[in-house]
């Protein structure tokens, strides 16, 4: 029989372990975010809920046309957004007549709903920092994204820092008709 004293320390490390694993998993594993606004239609939904995975990006770099979410005036503010990255580290990126170019070369731009009112910034070539990434929302109309500096808008990210990505969404996961990778 065991005795109250070992009945206690077992019961104080479970409730620890609990505790740890409900703060490490959401800040440091994955995270559950809700689709804010229509700057991803048709691919995301405003109201969907999506799991983040915030470690395979410390051991890959982010890929061209990834989901990520990311912080838009860094981790300290509490506000994020849903974009695809269209340009990566080191790119020129330019948008004409509807198109991105990469580099001077166009580009396959296969999740686009509608055309683009503007090419903001990137009328002209932007060249990305080594820690930058070219974010687009599939919705152009509607999205604020690496077109728009904040001098442009408030709420314009520009180009997005490396170390501003929270993570990949890697699986829609509401409503469950919708279940699964977006």
């Amino acid at each position: 029989m065991k005795s109250k004293k070992k009945t206690l320390v077992e019961a104080l490390i479970y409730v620890l372990l609990i505790i740890v694993c409900v703060w490490l998993v959401p800040k440091y594993v994955v995270q559950r975010t809700v689709v804010s606004g229509e700057s991803m239609q048709d691919t995301l939904q405003n109201g969907e809920s999506l799991l983040v995975d915030k470690v395979s990006y410390h051991f890959t770099d982010p890929k061209r046309y990834d989901i990520i979410v990311f912080y838009p005036k860094g981790r300290d503010v509490e506000e994020y957004y849903v974009k695809r990255i269209y340009g990566l580290p080191g790119e020129t990126v330019q948008i004409k007549d509807n198109d991105i170019y990469i580099n001077g070369n166009k580009i396959d731009d296969p999740y686009a709903k509608d055309e683009m009112v503007s090419a903001g910034d990137a009328q002209e070539p932007i060249k990305l920092g080594d820690d930058e990434y070219f974010v687009l929302g599939d919705h152009r109309s509607v999205s604020l994204d690496s077109r728009f500096s904040e001098e442009d808008d408030p709420k314009g990210p520009g180009p997005v820092k490396r170390e501003n990505i929270a993570g990949k969404v890697f699986v829609r996961i509401w409503p469950l008709s919708k279940f699964g990778k977006p």
